[in-house]
């Protein structure tokens, strides 16, 4: 089997299946501390010791099977953390079990936590604490064989002060009081479907829930709770068109998460639990992205992050085509035009002959959270539909995703797999598919070989109108009025700026124009606002840098800050304010953000 090399654990020998967790969330320490029991299966005769990832976790005592047991610390590495050495007191045969506790503490400053004091919280009133385990962080809470070869199922209790409520990626089992501590509660959770460490997820805070659907609730702060829950009511529409398209859900309960804006990304799809940004008050696309990963991705698993757009590439594609079955198929093709676009601006900003724009990565000494990009999406996605418009449709190639995800659920996979199978799938197609550059798709960087045909009935508008700024003169400016946006969708808008952040940046005069006629700095679409703002900044005007700085520091989703950022920093004007403010808020960000806009920024602690 290949290695993984984000990980220090040896799956080969020795494989975890279940885990036990009981913890308690210390606000105080800002520290989870407890008890993690996993069940370990030999997986070759006579084995005398396992490696488990850590960082930054303290191990006071590990025991097998309730007898003490020997551990030492390896040596610690730059981003993989310290491996856990633990050797049993007597050897496995090839298939025994042993339960093995370890007592840890997990860091104030885990990678994979971030603690919030109540008035960093939308009600002021009680601390707040959320994870984010993906892709290598689950590490940095507890010892775990942290690669997503590896899937355990687990149940947890965890003890919180009891004015708060814990919530889970996996289906809550009851509450009750801390028999050790009348001021806390203890909250159970199962989890029966094996699951990847990355998956694992906790919060903690003042939640409280509505009901939006036969299997969902949404979880939000109070002040957030009723616009999250009209915001997010076509859940159930759509995990119904998800069954339809790839097969029954399993996960039982699909609720949802309202977090607080630092929170990283736009989702983040932990089983029974979506998480998402409260920036996203706008966007569908996020949520279809988060119910598909309940097929592709959580159930069929990439097994190791060089694999990731096994993950994201099939689950563009399914949330694109639950927006085709709600929207319509010209919308499908529109979104995947503007994911072409995405593409290429990730390339412009990376450089098409780096190694990170490669659809199948190398990832030996390369941390997965700074090689992180569209990428994997968007290539992944534009290889998929390249395929679905070579093999006879979007109904033929739903076949193939279907039964994709049936050949491969509970497993993890590798893209030779996924290619064995594509080609045994179709194999009255061969011919066909021997004509697909596969070298290129997987291992070239830069763009793919091959562009897929699209229909552009509705990117037509967006496209006349960016050509219509970019080929103004000065004298042209009168020409442009509010009438121009009177036909176009929030969508739309978001595509004609896509189009012209493509170009050299446009004059300061248009740019100053754009905004008298179209009043930009007026929407609160975070889509829309995120791609104006660049293009102010770019186009280097003064009065957009507050604006700019505002976004990038009032919420933390790592697809709006690091490009603004980045932004300020090229523009000289901006650059030291971009720096200060920064350093300012840096104690309050979240780590991995920190971390990335640190490196962007030059300064790297």
């Amino acid at each position: 089997a290949m290695a993984d090399p984000s990980s220090f654990s040896s799956p080969a020998c020795c494989l975890t299946r279940h885990l036990h967790l009981r913890c308690r969330a210390d606000f105080g320490a800002r520290a989870l501390r407890g008890t993690a029991a996993l069940t370990a299966r030999a997986e070759r005769e006579a084995l005398r010791c396992l490696v488990l990832d850590t960082r930054d976790v303290q191990v006071f005592k590990v025991t097998i099977n309730g007898q003490d047991a020997k551990f030492a610390f390896g040596e610690k590495h730059s981003f993989k953390g310290t491996p856990l050495e633990i050797t049993f007191p007597k050897e496995l045969r090839r298939g025994q079990e042993a339960i093995v506790e370890i007592s840890f503490e997990s860091s104030p400053k885990s990678s994979a936590l971030q603690w919030f004091t109540p008035e960093q919280t939308s009600g002021k009133k009680h601390p707040f604490l959320f994870s984010q385990c993906q892709a290598t962080h689950c590490r940095a809470i507890f010892p775990c064989q942290d690669t997503p070869a590896v899937k355990l199922t687990y149940y947890a209790e965890i003890s919180v002060p009891k004015e708060l409520v814990a919530l889970m990626s996996a289906n809550r089992d009851g509450e009750m009081p801390d028999p050790e501590d009348s001021s806390r509660k203890i909250y159970r959770f199962s989890q029966n479907v094996p699951v990847p460490c990355y998956l694992f997820a906790l919060v903690v805070g003042a939640l409280e829930s509505r009901k939006i659907g036969p299997r969902t609730l949404v979880w939000a702060e109070k002040e957030l709770v009723d616009k999250s829950a009209y915001e997010f009511s076509e859940a159930e529409a759509m995990l119904k068109t998800a069954e339809d398209l790839a097969g029954p859900y399993v996960w039982g309960q699909y609720d949802l998460l309202v977090l607080p804006p630092s929170f990283p990304y736009g989702g983040m799809e932990n089983p029974c639990l979506t998480f998402v940004t409260p920036t996203l008050l706008v966007s569908r696309t996020v949520i279809a992205h988060e119910i598909s990963h309940s097929w592709t991705g959580n159930l069929v698993t990439n097994k190791t992050w060089e694999h990731f757009w096994l993950n994201e590439g099939h689950t563009v594609y399914l949330e694109r085509r639950i927006g085709g079955r709600l929207f319509g198929e010209q919308f499908r093709h529109f979104q995947a035009l503007g994911g072409w676009r995405e593409l290429q601006n990730t390339i412009n900003t990376l450089g098409d002959k780096n190694p990170v724009t490669n659809l199948v990565l190398s990832l030996d000494e390369v941390d997965p959270d700074v090689a992180y990009s569209s990428v994997p999406y968007e290539k992944g996605f534009a290889l998929l539909f390249y395929l679905e418009q070579l093999l006879g449709g979007p109904d033929v190639f739903m076949g193939f995703l279907k039964a994709y995800v049936q050949q491969f659920a509970y497993k993890s996979i590798v893209t030779e797999d996924w290619k064995k199978f594509l080609y045994s799938y179709f194999k009255d197609k061969v011919d066909v598919l021997d004509k697909v550059d596969w070298n290129s798709w997987f291992h070239a960087p830069g763009m793919p070989p091959v562009k897929p045909t699209y229909d552009m009935t509705l990117a037509n508008a967006c496209v006349a109108l960016s050509q219509r700024w970019i080929e103004a003169k000065g004298s042209d400016l009168g020409s442009f009025s509010s009438a121009d946006l009177k036909e176009m969708s929030s969508h739309q808008l978001i595509e004609f700026l896509a189009l012209l952040l493509l170009e050299t940046p446009l004059p300061l005069s248009h740019v100053k124009r754009m905004q008298e006629v179209y009043d930009f700095n007026a929407m609160h679409n975070s889509e829309i606002r995120f791609r104006w703002l660049r293009l102010c900044i770019r186009s280097k005007w003064e009065e957009a840098i507050p604006l700019a700085l505002k976004m990038a520091t009032d919420q933390g989703r790592m697809k709006f800050t690091r490009p603004l950022f980045r932004d300020l920093y090229s523009f000289d004007k901006s650059r030291d304010l971009a720096v200060k403010t920064f350093l300012e808020h840096r104690p309050s960000m979240h780590p991995v953000t920190s971390m990335l806009v640190g490196k962007d920024l030059k300064q790297d602690q």
